[in-house]
């Protein structure tokens, strides 16, 4: 049985449903392991171990007491009290380690087995799977941010352009304040490198506002005719309002709109990336037909973007035909005694044409500190202010 996404985009979801022989999940597992394409199991092995060892040493201790005092009392009552105050420890660390070890075995065979149910999905759809990327490096802004980073069930394509699916975590703070963060991603390769724009998705807000971990300087906002604003937030930078309106024509912004409205969405260097904290490389088939129609209807208006240049690097490429049309100017001049007059030179500025790029100054939006965190540290340091003063006060009474 299979699926399809809007027409020209058909894929085959059967691989993500079908029964799987669970020795052949395991050996792709073993092969995964073998070519260095997943993390290694030393240390979660040495873990269990480890919290085995130290649940003995507690356990046998306890149980050698409990009968002991079962044994040496002569107060049936009281001997039986006492037994059941050690021994409920005892239950509780069993069924603590009972858990801990059901978790750490079926963890592994489900693991294979969602592991051959991916690969299988890319197969049928001609895309590629791989199962982990430490620091993908990727220039997105989600991609900078904490440690420990890494993408896991990345689902690969390259027809018409290269597209990845795939989930993608960090972690930040440390001890009792360390958080995991939890994105799903699609990187889309673009033509040529554009200017940096965020769209903002209104609809995925958090109580105080983005979602996203980068706020950006709010005079880069730029509003947007129709509906458009309803949906996103669009952040382009300072300068480039008429290269941002150029990109998104009227069309286009009816296909974000229509299919990513749900999304938050970046255009850095050649990259269009699509973001949501939630898992994308699922084995759930409706959140595959989702992210292939968003993909399927953004590809055909994407080549609209190969086209445009910035004129802000037409005097750079103008300044290098000069240097290059003087350069021969010259040779041919000194090679040939011909005079200057009869040597061609450098075309019209206004006829040279800007080589794909942007200008420094259209690379990166300029961000901001998260304005809530600066309050409430600045409300933490009224208060500890005032309470200084009032203490202050009380004590010269």
């Amino acid at each position: 049985m299979s699926a399809a996404a809007p027409p020209h985009y058909p894929f085959y979801t059967a691989p993500l449903t079908e029964p799987v022989d669970g020795n052949a999940a395991r050996t792709f597992e073993k092969h995964l392991r073998a070519s260095d394409r997943l993390p290694k199991k030393s240390s979660q092995t040495v873990m269990f171990v480890v919290v085995g060892v130290v649940f003995a040493f507690m356990l046998f201790p306890m149980f050698g007491g409990a009968l002991i005092a079962l044994g040496g009392s002569t107060d049936p009552f009281a001997a039986f009290v006492e037994t059941i105050t050690l021994l409920a420890p005892i239950l509780f660390i069993g069924i603590a380690a009972t858990v801990v070890i059901v978790i750490f075995v079926r963890r592994g065979p489900a693991g294979a087995v969602r592991m051959y149910r991916l690969d299988r999905f890319a197969r049928a759809n001609a895309m590629t799977y791989e199962p982990h990327l430490a620091n993908p490096g990727l220039p997105g802004m989600i991609f900078t941010q904490g440690s420990a980073r890494a993408s896991s069930d990345l689902v690969r394509g390259d027809q018409p352009r290269f597209v990845e699916f795939a989930n993608y975590r960090y972690t930040t703070g440390s001890g009792k304040n360390r958080t995991t963060h939890q994105w799903g991603y699609v990187a889309v390769k673009l033509d040529v490198p554009l200017p940096h724009i965020v769209l903002d998705a209104l609809g995925n807000n958090a109580l105080f506002g983005s979602n996203l971990p980068t706020s950006f300087a709010k005079d880069q906002r730029l509003s947007l005719e129709g509906d458009f604003d309803r949906y996103f937030s669009l952040y382009c930078p300072s300068g480039y309002e008429r290269d941002a309106l150029y990109l998104f024509t009227p069309d286009i912004m009816a296909r974000f709109i229509d299919n990513a409205a749900a999304l938050d969405v970046e255009i850095v260097d050649d990259w269009l990336f699509l973001y949501a904290k939630r898992d994308f490389s699922t084995l759930d088939a409706a959140t595959w037909a989702w992210l292939f129609s968003v993909v399927g209807a953004l590809l055909d208006k994407l080549a609209q973007w190969a086209r445009w240049r910035d004129d802000r690097l037409r005097m750079d490429a103008a300044a290098a035909a000069a240097l290059t049309a003087t350069a021969a100017h010259d040779a041919a001049s000194m090679n040939t005694g011909a005079a200057h007059d009869d040597v061609p030179f450098a075309p019209p500025l206004d006829t040279l044409r800007p080589p794909p790029g942007v200008a420094a100054p259209g690379k990166r939006l300029t961000r901001r500190g998260p304005w809530i965190v600066f309050a409430i540290a600045g409300g933490f340091v009224l208060l500890w202010f005032v309470q200084m003063i009032a203490g202050g006060f009380f004590l010269l009474q």
